[in-house]
Formats: C-alpha cells, structure tokens, sequence
C-alpha cells in the first residue's frame, strides 16, 4: 500500500511539473500604462516558476533602458490543477505594486491578472504573447 501511495504522489507531483513547462520561456507582455512592453523570461525557481524581465521597449517599439530590467517580474507561480492555470505573485512597474496574480495560458498566449493583498484593487495585465 505504501508503494502504491508513493507512486501517486510521485505522478502527481511530475504531472505539475510537466503543465509548468508550458509557462516556461519568453513572454512579451502586453502594454502598460505608459505604451511600454517588456521581454518576461519565465524559468522554474525550485519548486515554482519565476518571471524576470530581460528587455524593455517603449511606446513605438524601440528597446529603452529601465532600472527594471533584470527585476523579478513574477513569483511562487504554480499550476492550479486546472488546464492551463497558475496562480503567483506578479509585480507592476507601471505602477509600482504587487499583486496576487492569475495566469490563464491560452495557445500562444497567456492572460495576466491580479489583485493587491485584501482584493480591494484588481487590475487586468492584458494578454502577454509567447516569444519563443
């Protein structure tokens, strides 16, 4: 009985790693506030999946320099056991915030949304297309 458990819990868990897989590689995220969009590199963090921003492009397109690249843009993201569905933490430079984020993976693309700590403010980040 003991083995048969183990081995569940072993599928399980490479069942969550595998729909993670899905997220990881380099997101260009819809635009802000501002016009601006951003590389998002997703790469997994231990046991969750992490988002760094790796290049920055202003309004009309051209790359521009930011004190956020480099920045962890995303955080402790995790699959939900639904199709395609993860839920994290995920940061706005925009306007400088952090929110209890949900991520939605669609085909080649990925909705983005979150809410500040107590949900009083929630915010659509639009959807992000896959870069590679």
């Amino acid at each position: 009985m003991r083995k048969i458990i183990l081995g569940v819990v072993a599928a399980l868990s490479m069942a969550g790693s595998a729909m993670a897989d899905e997220l990881i590689g380099d997101w260009r995220t819809a635009p802000d506030d501002n016009g601006n969009t951003g590389i998002i590199r997703i790469t997994q963090c231990g046991a969750a999946l992490c988002g760094t921003l790796v290049q920055a492009f202003d309004a009309s397109g051209a790359n521009m320099q930011s004190d956020n690249v480099g920045r962890q843009i995303i955080w402790d993201t995790n699959p939900t056991g639904e199709p395609g569905q993860y839920r994290g933490m995920l940061y706005s430079p925009d306007r400088d915030r952090e929110y209890r984020s949900r991520l939605q993976r669609t085909g080649n693309g990925l909705s983005v949304s979150g809410c500040v700590m107590g949900g009083a403010v929630c915010r659509e980040g639009g959807v992000w297309s896959r870069v590679n």
